[in-house]
């Protein structure tokens, strides 16, 4: 066993050694994955080690759409929760937060906006796009405008974002119109986890049930306490190294833990001469952060975009003036010649990481952690794609739910009614 003394210091690190104190005293004839479970399921997440100050991120609710973006960007985030600038110094944190404002929705907006094909006649057009855009009526006008830019020779992105629409739009009416559209948490601002609640609850929350953030409450200052990513939970790994349970686990092959889950069928790409476009197109049809850009015509992948790279449609329109007709390719190139500009200011880019098939589930982590990337594509040694393993996949293959564990916990999931506002 590793102690106190031979350990690192990281809170983190913290976190594996209380792990490895109860891994010792659950009972022996618990395989090692029943182990693991109970260990979880023993651990508050009130332990979860807390973000630096400087990068906790809440978005008041005056904020602009523009402004929200620049946020997300520039601090490397997928989303971040909505405070209401109204709500008194008291209130609780139901009423103190109005949502969750997703890079990912804002990028449905943009391209609905972008979609020709998009219905928008008097009768249900505008609807669908006040719905959609997260705007009302009032900026209905400016909208149909930046239409009539978008299908002619005018650079979209840069009409929307040097537009009023783009500045003016609030991110309190964005949320609630969100909300209207993809249904929320019943009677909360969104999901959210109590201090009590435990690490496997969490960790099932960001494998199974897909959520790519956890927040956790602090029911008694009312407060956002932590927000708990699949990445942060991937770094938490990374610095249980050495320890026995994480070394019992980790050192397994991929293939011994049933890695990768998505096989090269099922990988959802772009070729490198399709429109960087339809690549966007697909992340948000498929609900997927990330594609490869193969070359045409073989199985290797020169690249890879990322949902969060649409920024540089938003926040960088310079970097080419025909957005319709750039590839995948030259769109790449043309992020990396920006990203080699501005260094530093944009951490996200389009190189695609790889491992091999014989690479160990310790090594993966190491390598998502020291990358700070979402997915690692499996190459042979010529480069061609064996598969794809997202932070979820590891995640999943760390623990397994119990029959009936959640019991009701989901029965507050429910579409919200049209006219129905949180």
């Amino acid at each position: 066993m590793v102690t106190m003394e031979e350990s690192p210091r990281s809170p983190e690190a913290k976190v594996g050694l209380r792990v490895e104190d109860l891994w010792d005293v659950q009972e022996p004839q618990l395989s090692p994955d029943e182990k693991l479970n109970a260990c979880f399921e023993s651990i508050p997440v009130s332990a979860f080690p807390l973000p630096p100050s400087n990068q906790e991120v809440e978005i008041k609710s005056d904020t602009s759409l523009a402004e929200a973006v620049k946020l997300l960007a520039q601090h490397n985030i997928l989303s971040a929760p909505v405070v209401d600038v109204d709500a008194p110094e008291d209130a609780s944190w139901i009423d103190r937060y109005i949502g969750i404002v997703e890079f990912a929705g804002i990028v449905v907006w943009i391209l609905h906006q972008s979609d020709p094909t998009s219905p928008r006649s008097p009768s249900s057009g505008s609807a669908i796009s006040a719905a959609v855009n997260g705007i009302t009526s009032a900026f209905e006008h400016e909208a149909s405008g930046l239409e009539s830019a978008m299908t002619t020779s005018g650079n979209f992105f840069e009409d929307l974002t040097s537009s009023q629409l783009y500045k003016d739009t609030k991110v309190v009416c964005w949320t609630y119109q969100c909300k209207l559209i993809t249904g929320s948490f019943r009677w909360a601002p969104f999901l959210a986890l109590e201090r009590s609640n435990s690490f496997l609850t969490m960790l099932l929350l960001l494998s199974k049930y897909k959520m790519k953030s956890v927040p956790v409450v602090d029911l008694g200052a009312g407060r956002i306490q932590n927000i708990i990513t699949q990445s942060s939970v991937i770094h938490m790994l990374a610095e249980c190294v050495g320890l026995q349970w994480f070394e019992s686990w980790g050192t397994k092959k991929l293939s011994q833990v049933g890695l990768p889950m998505v096989t090269p069928n099922h990988i959802i790409k772009v070729y490198e001469d399709e429109p960087v476009l339809q690549a966007f197109k697909l992340m948000r049809k498929k609900r997927i952060g990330g594609l490869p850009v193969m070359e045409r015509g073989g199985s290797r992948a020169i690249g890879n975009i990322s949902l969060q790279d649409v920024q540089f449609l938003l926040t960088a329109p310079e970097i080419y003036h025909d957005y319709r007709s750039i590839t995948a390719k030259d769109f790449l190139t043309a992020v990396r010649s920006y990203l080699e500009k501005h260094e530093g200011t944009f951490p996200m880019s389009g190189e695609l990481i790889t491992c091999n098939k014989d690479c160990t589930i310790k090594e993966l982590i190491q390598l998502l952690d020291h990358e700070k990337i979402h997915r690692v594509y499996v190459a042979d040694s010529d480069g061609n794609l064996e598969g794809l393993i997202t932070l979820r996949d590891i995640i999943s293959r760390l623990v397994h739910e119990p029959r009936g564990y959640f019991g009701d916990f989901f029965d507050g999931v429910l579409p919200m009614p049209p006219n129905s506002r949180v």
